[in-house]
């Protein structure tokens, strides 16, 4: 059960391993950019491929997927990214349960959103665990986790092409570590929970008032959805990368360089930083030097 790419790589990984994959289960195709046309995600384009059954519920608690699921008989379910909170009639109807591969290093960031808030968080290192599903928000016992270090410029998506083959290596080693009966089973420690909700183009906003860093964290975190914005000296701009810029005595939201290197602005810790990629509204992705030879910005 899974939707996007991320999911995606543990359905190929559990093809290559030779695993009987009974059907896939994923979110209903939906309409994409400007012709609305409907496009199927990227684990029916994954099973679809390897020649296995996909179903497609509009919802999970009507009978229609229980029903599904009772024919298939499947021994156990591996939920990878679904989108979708699995009621207790599917989760105690396999013989091994439910496992879960969630992008984050639980009990922290339990939700939808874990890589990108680790992101936007400035953590220093990330990682993947697989766990039982239980019918709390990603509260099941945890299997296993691997964790990995956040490169200072990495971003959300990139976080996210990096995490995908390792929660299919670990979702590989959790399925084996079942099969033999050697599986071990942590419950978490909800005194340290906490939570990661879905991102919102509300949050898209850079608040300059914050230091150079966490600007930085913000930038990198808002991608490739919903992208941090700027408005600068009355334009409104996407903002899809900058670097450190060096100390400023200027107050933050200011401008304070614009050229071939890019824009500077000042943040709220003294220092800025240096917007190097952006779209205007209405225009098109470039360097920011480029978007200057043709519309000056004034300091």
């Amino acid at each position: 059960m899974g939707t996007p790419d991320f999911a995606a790589c543990s359905l190929q990984r559990l093809i290559d391993e030779g695993f009987d994959v009974a059907g896939a289960f994923c979110q209903p195709d939906r309409p994409r950019d400007r012709g609305h046309k409907l496009v199927p995600c990227a684990v029916k384009k994954t099973a679809l491929d390897a020649g296995l059954p996909v179903y497609q519920p509009d919802k999970l608690r009507d009978g229609t997927a229980l029903g599904i699921l009772r024919q298939l008989m499947p021994d156990l379910i591996a939920v990878v990214a679904y989108g979708k909170l699995i009621p207790d009639d599917i989760l105690t109807l396999p013989k091994y349960g439910c496992v879960n591969v969630h992008g984050s290093l639980l009990p922290k960031y339990r939700g939808s959103a874990p890589i990108q808030r680790a992101v936007l968080s400035g953590d220093a290192v990330t990682g993947v665990t697989t766990m039982y599903l239980s019918s709390g928000m990603d509260e099941g016992d945890m299997i296993y986790s691997v964790e990995t270090p956040i490169g200072q410029t990495e971003t959300s998506g990139e976080l996210f092409d990096r995490l995908a083959p390792m929660g299919a290596e670990l979702l590989v080693k959790t399925l084996r570590a079942i099969e033999d009966g050697t599986a071990p089973r942590t419950p978490q420690d909800n005194r340290l929970a906490t939570y990661a909700p879905p991102l919102s183009r509300e949050e898209s906003p850079i608040d300059w008032t914050r230091p150079a860093r966490m600007v930085l964290r913000h930038i990198y975190g808002m991608q490739p959805w919903p992208c941090a914005t700027a408005e600068l000296k009355g334009t409104s701009f996407k903002v899809f990368s900058a670097e450190p810029a060096g100390r400023t005595a200027k107050a933050p939201g200011t401008v304070t360089a614009a050229g071939k290197n890019g824009i500077e602005v000042a943040c709220g810790d003294g220092e800025s930083v240096r917007i190097t990629q952006l779209q205007a509204a209405g225009g098109k992705r470039m360097a920011a030097g480029a978007y200057l030879l043709g519309h000056p910005m004034e300091v």
